[in-house]
């Protein structure tokens, strides 16, 4: 499931953690990063339980309506395709997703308020209109349907953030990355591949790949030595700036990239310096990516930081 990019960022994040308390041990710092890894999963498994949730949200305004005393004609005659799509069944029908979804507690009963938000932003839009009018229903049909609800409706909300914000510690930036995979699953549960949890590592997944699990836990292993090593190199690198004036976040991505492109040799240096490049444009200022790039390309080149 996390691809080498994720555990990159959760190594950089765990790195930068450490630099704010830096008692912290490796075996501590392991432990973090762990939980922030499974987090990721978590979060995913999240996303895919606001399926049904959403469609009880819906359920619920049908149920309202009949109450009503002066109904329209639409209103006497919902259109309840929505409300009773196929894909929300199937998860309420899947004895392991709602098995790990009571153990973690992964409950949406305390954001119906988003929900109903969410719910009423789907109704004006052009995709679920020509959803509601098509004939006939379909998994693949539905499946396609909450792709797009993840892709357009669940991305840069201010109230879902906050709410992710409040579940977990380890969820803030992991929405776009848990959204793209449930989009990935959906997918192919639309082409008729039975969901299953996914293992963690991508490699568990594929043959002949590097195992990810060996990777990131080295690359933390290797930071966290050589942390005081990395941070006088960058220093000297920069003699006219005092380490205080240098942004932590660069600090710490250059430290996890020097990491990398020191003790694995199987990946290209310029692979390894155009990842944590990409990295710091998300997470550094306007122009850590430029500082980043020019600090790795000058150390990289010294014999020091060539790779083992």
């Amino acid at each position: 499931m996390l691809n080498r990019r994720i555990l990159r960022i959760k190594v950089f994040k765990e790195l930068f953690a450490i630099e704010m308390l830096p008692q912290s041990s490796l075996a501590q710092a392991n432990k973090e990063l762990d939980a922030a890894l499974e987090s990721t999963r978590d979060l995913y498994l999240f996303m895919l339980a606001s399926i049904p949730a959403l469609t009880d949200t819906a359920m619920a305004r049908f149920e309202q309506l009949k109450l009503k005393v002066n109904k329209t004609e639409q209103e006497k005659n919902p259109n309840m395709k929505f409300a009773c799509n196929s894909l929300a069944a199937y998860f309420r029908q899947d004895p392991d997703f709602n098995k790990i979804i009571s153990k973690k507690k992964l409950d949406w009963g305390a954001y119906d308020l988003i929900l109903k938000k969410i719910y009423a932003s789907i109704q004006t839009k052009p995709y679920y209109t020509q959803y509601m009018a098509s004939q006939g229903t379909s998994l693949a049909e539905d499946c396609a349907l909450f792709c797009r609800i993840f892709e357009e409706e669940f991305v840069d909300r201010d109230d879902l953030e906050l709410a992710l914000e409040d579940l977990s510690i380890y969820w803030n930036d992991d929405l776009a990355y848990s959204l793209t995979c449930c989009c990935r699953t959906l997918d192919e549960i639309g082409k008729g591949k039975q969901w299953s949890l996914p293992t963690l590592y991508l490699s568990s997944q594929k043959s002949g790949m590097e195992d990810d699990e060996k990777f990131v836990h080295k690359l933390m292993q290797e930071a966290y030595i050589n942390y005081p090593q990395y941070c006088a190199a960058i220093s000297a690198s920069v003699p006219n700036w005092d380490k205080e004036r240098l942004v932590g976040t660069d600090i710490a991505i250059i430290v996890t990239a020097l990491a990398e492109i020191v003790h694995f040799p199987s990946i290209p240096v310029n692979v390894s310096i155009n990842e944590y490049v990409e990295i710091s444009k998300y997470y550094g200022t306007p122009k850590s990516s430029i500082f980043v790039n020019g600090i790795l390309d000058t150390l990289s080149k010294k014999v020091e930081f060539k790779k083992k």
